[in-house]
């Protein structure tokens, strides 16, 4: 275009010093893959010496398991802490991990615990009839049993815990910052940063600091968790260990962060207030359809719409998909921090082991640019005059002539309605799909020749492209400012006021026009011209 459309590329341009990606919190669950239903549970004990799988036996590990939990804190001088309901845990165990990091050295800061609901093993009895024995089956159940909370200060990832259930199969749990563990490798590889709250504000070398950010894995993390069940009390044996009886790492929940940090704090607070203010749709399925990616349909669970939350002067914009969602807001007034929290990694078609972090991550970060190029458009609407001029007058493309498309033009308008409506479609568009919006939106007949003549005129002034060896098309950028461009100044400025004179327009638009027409009204008949 001659003179292109501003974008959001533009207005950050020359206004961010740092932009950067970064697994935020990592929450994952450890689990016993062989020890997950009845069978499995009498196996187990079988291996341990004892033929009848009795609760009895079960209740003994878990006795043994607590008895060693309260050595390990004697013998350690490890603080115990209650935790109760309500509470702030990581509030409440802040003031010990800040006492251990100060001896420079890991270790186990202290150790809560609770009465928590866990899926665990429960044993159903039937009683001896005749003589005989009775009979035990397993299954699963949730339960209140006692969970214990081990905060650590480790090496590589700062502040961390481990949460272990005392009950059979001993569900684990662990909490990780992605931030964190990059924070301590930029100190190795000599990357001066200053701290944004969970983040990074400033960084000497930011292409070094993502390189760290993108090296983060399961590697890593496995190598933590290992680290830790070498040293902390655990119910299983060494012995369980070798007879194929261990924990295995999956997603529970993983952050994913994008980090934009602004020169100046009022060019990020103007910067996110415009997009704040022009994204409050963003929850709608045909958007949402486009950031994640994924194919909402009719039967697909979930509340699909914006929240916005606001915490004193504090805007977070969250728009939920399935069990996950994607939220925005501006942090500690200098950075737009998006962030996209998977609950499930199946919503984003993704397994739920550790080994399948990388991919989760990488699609994650897609949600993160898609969302930032979507509100690209929307922010970044504008049509300068020789562009508008191009799409609105008859051209000359390639020797071809393309028609106009007039702004104003009802047919026009529809069309770009329906552009607008279905530039979510991950797959393109067609004359097939294209024609019922435009034909519903004109309320009027819409035939397949006028769709046919609609996609060339579109095609020459460079609004959408044809996939190859199909007659499907897709949305250029500059076809997405097009629809969006119309459909906005039409919908939203030019109607309202050319309705302006009766409600539901505002009562100080309609009484200036009424001052205006009265005005006019006199000056014709001062002029002694008819009407």
């Amino acid at each position: 275009m001659t003179s292109r459309a501003v974008r959001t590329s533009d207005l950050l341009a020359g206004h961010v010093d740092l932009d950067v990606s970064c697994l935020d919190r990592i929450y994952l669950n450890g689990y016993v893959p062989n020890l997950q239903v009845g069978g499995q549970v009498v196996s187990f004990l079988a291996s341990r010496g004892f033929p009848i799988p009795s609760p009895a036996v079960v209740g003994r590990i878990g006795d043994q398991f607590r008895a060693s939990v309260r050595s390990f804190a004697d013998n350690n001088k490890i603080a115990m802490v209650t935790f109760r309901k309500g509470d702030r845990k990581i509030e409440k165990m802040a003031p010990y991990l800040a006492r251990q990091a100060k001896t420079g050295r890991p270790g186990v800061a202290a150790i809560g615990w609770a009465q928590e609901f866990q899926w665990v093993a429960s044993c159903t009895t039937t009683p001896a009839h005749g003589g005989g024995a009775p009979h035990f089956g397993w299954s699963r159940a949730e339960r209140r049993v006692t969970c214990y909370y081990f905060y650590v200060w480790d090496d590589e990832f700062g502040p961390a815990f481990v949460k272990i259930g005392s009950y059979f199969p001993y569900p684990i749990k662990v909490w990780l910052n992605g931030h964190e563990w990059a924070k301590r490798q930029a100190d190795k590889a000599g990357i001066g940063w200053t701290a944004l709250a969970n983040g990074f504000a400033t960084c000497t070398d930011p292409i070094g600091l993502q390189t760290i950010c993108d090296h983060l894995g399961p590697v890593q993390i496995q190598a933590f968790f290992d680290r830790w069940l070498d040293r902390l009390p655990v119910p299983l044996t060494d012995q369980d260990r070798a007879h194929g009886y261990w924990w295995e790492l999956s997603m529970r929940q993983i952050e994913v962060s994008r980090t934009i940090v602004f020169d100046q704090p009022r060019n990020g607070r103007a910067f996110f207030e415009a997009l704040a203010a022009d994204n409050l749709d963003l929850g709608r399925p045909e958007r949402l359809e486009l950031i994640f990616g994924r194919k909402i349909l009719p039967s697909t669970t979930g509340v699909f719409a914006t929240r916005v939350v606001t915490r004193g002067v504090d805007v977070t914009i969250n728009a939920g998909y399935k069990h996950s969602r994607v939220k925005e807001y501006f942090k500690e007034g200098r950075a737009l921090r998006i962030e996209t929290v998977v609950n499930d990694s199946t919503d984003l078609g993704v397994k739920r082991r550790l080994v399948h972090l990388p991919e989760l991550q990488a699609k994650a970060r897609d949600v993160n640019r898609r969302l930032l190029d979507h509100e690209h458009v929307g922010r970044g609407c504008v049509l300068a005059s020789p562009a508008f001029e191009r799409i609105a007058q008859p051209s000359v493309t390639d020797g071809r002539r393309a028609p106009a498309l007039r702004f104003g033009d009802p047919r026009v308008q529809a069309l770009a309605g329906a552009l607008a409506v279905t530039a979510h479609l991950i797959g393109g568009l067609s004359n097939k799909t294209l024609r019922p919006l435009v034909e519903s939106l004109l309320d009027a007949d819409y035939s397949r020749a006028q769709c046919c003549y609609d996609l060339r005129r579109l095609r020459l002034k460079g609004l959408i492209e044809r996939l190859p060896h199909s007659n499907t098309y897709t949305l250029t950028d500059d076809g997405q400012r097009f629809a969006i461009f119309y459909s906005k100044v039409h919908n939203r400025l030019l109607r309202p006021l050319l309705a302006a004179n009766q409600p539901p327009a505002p009562l100080e638009v309609r009484q200036a026009l009424r001052v205006l027409d009265n005005a006019i009204t006199d000056y014709i008949n001062d002029a002694r011209i008819a009407t």
